[in-house]
């Protein structure tokens, strides 16, 4: 996790520097003696955790916390006990008391890297979904999808595995939203995963050995795709 430690007092910042070099987990990227240079290390760099203290002359720590957008996770390193109560209203992720002993400072971190991780897995897309077929729920994995026909109010799946299709109650609106990005629309019958092209003709676009009507509505999406990744 890049991080960065903000305390005007410079004995007690070169303390908070020196345990954070102790947790295996956290690149201390700089260390910053007020709020304005902390603002500019956080425009400059991609930061996942705050060390902040509280007492700091312009604004404080909780005010520059109160400012921040797009805010990194927080812990609080404070002399002062009184402002707990309003750093947690801001969702900090701990607060720490000056002195800190190391292992309440691991703690904190811990919990922090915990967090982080959790963050991270919810933001990878999924890699599968689960359909109503009849009355059963299938298991739809992404990359094993060809391509989806379109009947009306129905789908038809089709799979790598030439055997297997299924037929369900989705509409193309919903694949669009709700599918991930490699699944592209060149017909108004056919939705594509664009992991399985293999060739692209004037008005037909093959998927594997599946030669589908590519439509000049559509046309764009595919020029947009080849542009992205032609080396």
């Amino acid at each position: 996790m890049n991080c960065i430690a903000v305390d005007d007092e410079p004995l007690a910042l070169a303390l908070l520097a020196d345990n954070i070099s102790k947790i295996p987990f956290l690149n201390l990227v700089a260390t910053c003696n007020d709020a304005l240079e902390a603002s500019q290390i956080l425009q400059q760099n991609d930061i996942d955790l705050l060390f902040m203290d509280i007492q700091m002359p312009a604004m404080s720590g909780l005010q520059f916390i109160g400012t921040l957008t797009k805010r990194p996770l927080v812990i609080i390193v404070s002399a002062y006990k009184q402002y707990a109560l309003e750093s947690f209203e801001l969702d900090v992720i701990d607060y720490l008391h000056k002195p800190v002993p190391l292992d309440r400072f691991m703690k904190a971190c811990n919990k922090a890297n915990e967090l982080y991780e959790l963050r991270a897995q919810q933001s990878q897309p999924s890699k599968y979904t689960f359909l109503n077929v009849g009355y059963t729920l299938l298991k739809v994995v992404f990359d094993e999808v060809l391509y989806i026909e379109g009947l009306k109010d129905y789908a038809k799946i089709y799979f790598t595995n030439s055997d297997k299709t299924a037929v369900v109650r989705l509409s193309f609106k919903s694949i669009e939203e709700q599918w991930p990005s490699e699944f592209l629309r060149v017909h108004k019958s056919f939705i594509i995963n664009s992991k399985q092209i293999s060739a692209v003709k004037k008005s037909s676009i093959l998927v594997a050995e599946n030669e589908l009507p590519l439509s000049e509505t559509y046309r764009h999406t595919i020029n947009n795709f080849i542009a992205l990744n032609s080396r």
